[in-house]
C-alpha cells in the first residue's frame, strides 16, 4: 500500500507551527522535513521517526516498526495526536543535525 498525498499533507498540518515544513516524495514513499532537516519518515501512510535517546522517554510506550526492508526499527509516530507529535519533532529538530551541502 502506498501513502497518499492526502496523508502526507495530513502529517505536514500536523507540524505546521514548528518550522519551515516540506515534503519530498522518496523510495517511493515520502521523507518530511522540517528546517531543511530530516525528521520524519511516511511509509504505507505510517509516520515514522527514528529511535534515539532524546526521545526515548517520550515515546518509551509507542509502537515500533520498519518504515521499509532493510531499515532499522522506527517509532510509530500518533500523528492524531497534534500537541505530542509537535513535542516529539520538536525535539529531534533541535538534535538533529542540517545535512551537509554537496559539493558539485
Amino acid at each position: 500500500m502506498a501513502t497518499t498525498t492526502a496523508f502526507v499533507n495530513y502529517v505536514c498540518e500536523q507540524l505546521n507551527s514548528i518550522g519551515a515544513i516540506r515534503f519530498r516524495k522518496m523510495f517511493g514513499e515520502y521523507m518530511i522535513y522540517v528546517d531543511d532537516k530530516t525528521v520524519v519518515i511516511v511509509c504505507d501512510n505510517i509516520a515514522y521517526v527514528k529511535k534515539l535517546p532524546c526521545i526515548e522517554e517520550m515515546m518509551g510506550e509507542a509502537e515500533t516498526g520498519n518504515p521499509y526492508k532493510g531499515a532499522k526499527e522506527h517509532y510509530v509516530l500518533d500523528i492524531d495526536n497534534a500537541v505530542f507529535v509537535q513535542k516529539v519533532v520538536g525535539k529531534l529538530v533541535e538534535v538533529t543535525p542540517r545535512p551537509k551541502s554537496k559539493r558539485r
